[in-house]
């Protein structure tokens, strides 16, 4: 089994009296990441799948004196899916009241639900993580960096899903029958959702973006739709994990953009598998998109499992100057260019740094990128 970096960040912050929850998109390891956890316990475990029918109803509008029964001796409570629960994050609030011995780790596929649910109950009495597909971080530890870069191009075109790199020779159909069912089951359920076709324009119409601008306006037309609806099917988008968005920055310079956006896909592989390209690296004409966006999603996964905190950003001013990535870190700005081919020049733009002198830059190709994401 491949080792995951969230494992060990869980199990640093398991604590009596405060749940853990652990949210991600379908099919990233979840349920394989709590079962490994949960190893020491023993028989002292008990694991609830919220996708069983019958499970659910173990904790729907439940007493403390039945949550007491059901939960019995076990000091480790899982409770996977918890977002097919109503109501969950009143249930989680008297086993954390009622059973203050008792460790509550809880996992949910969808943030939109889950996060809605227990954000008032639990305010105070949990520590939330996300967990992300698979990372180069620990694929190198699994394999060797030197199969890693080897398998590089591979990963740039059927990403990181669990299921796609243990499975190769597999990696179309398993992409299709992701992108087909699993990873939106929760977004077509939602009761804001009265087009899911719209939903699916727009994904396509993202998917031939990444590494632009991304305007409302564009996309509504292109989708036959209206910039409001496309906001709130963007914004159901990031909040299930299938794409998201970093902002433009600006300080100092009037000509800086102020209020634009660039929208980045969480998995290669759920891009191209949208748009139907699965062509070989060397026949892509989007291959510095699909660099960015793939060291872009690896730099996200690597901070958030090293809580190396920063604000994030692109820059680009009206005489297209740009940045393709910014950290403010303490103050400091760190700067990033994504190439794939050669590189002419590895200096940011006179401009940016004439307006911010401390900053500092970096060009980031397939032959320096390692100490970048892991």
């Amino acid at each position: 089994m491949i080792a995951r970096k969230l494992e060990i960040l869980v199990k640093s912050h398991l604590s009596a009296g405060k749940a853990v929850i652990v949210i991600g998109a379908r099919q990233v390891g979840k349920t394989t990441l709590l079962k490994s956890i949960s190893e020491k316990w023993r028989n002292k475990v008990l694991f609830i799948n919220c996708d069983e029918p019958d499970m659910r109803t173990l904790l729907f509008n439940k007493t403390s004196t039945e949550l007491k029964a059901l939960i019995g001796n076990h000091t480790l409570v899982i409770i996977d899916e918890a977002q097919r629960v109503k109501n969950i994050g009143l249930s989680l609030k008297l086993i954390l009241d009622q059973l203050t011995s008792v460790q509550l780790i809880v996992s949910g596929s969808s943030a939109l639900e889950l996060a809605n649910e227990i954000n008032e109950p639990l305010t105070g009495r949990k520590w939330e993580f996300i967990m992300y597909p698979l990372s180069m971080a620990e694929l190198i530890e699994h394999n060797s960096f030197l199969e890693e870069n080897r398998l590089l191009t591979t990963r740039l075109i059927y990403g990181m899903y669990p299921d796609v790199v243990n499975n190769p020779g597999s990696e179309k159909s398993i992409l299709k029958n992701l992108t087909d069912s699993y990873l939106y089951k929760d977004l077509f359920s939602f009761k804001d959702v009265r087009k899911p076709e719209v939903i699916e324009k727009i994904l396509q119409a993202l998917s031939l973006q990444i590494g632009s601008e991304v305007s409302y306006n564009e996309i509504a037309d292109l989708v036959k739709s209206d910039p409001q609806t496309v906001s709130r099917y963007i914004d159901l988008l990031e909040k299930t994990m299938v794409v998201y968005r970093l902002p433009s920055f600006s300080r100092n310079l009037r000509n800086e953009l102020k209020k634009s956006r660039k929208i980045y896909f969480y998995d290669n592989g759920v891009r191209n598998a949208i748009i139907a390209n699965f062509q070989p690296a060397e026949l892509r004409k989007d291959i510095g998109s699909l660099w960015e966006n793939f060291i872009l999603t690896e730099r996200l996964k690597f901070t958030s499992y090293t809580n190396l905190w920063s604000n994030k950003f692109f820059w680009r001013t009206k005489q297209q100057q740009e940045i393709d990535y910014i950290e403010e870190r303490d103050g400091k700005l760190y700067t990033f260019e994504f190439k794939w081919g050669t590189v002419k020049k590895e200096k940011a733009p006179t401009t940016f740094t004439n307006a911010y002198p401390e900053s500092e830059h970096r060009v980031i190709t397939p032959h320096n990128y390692q100490p970048f994401i892991s």
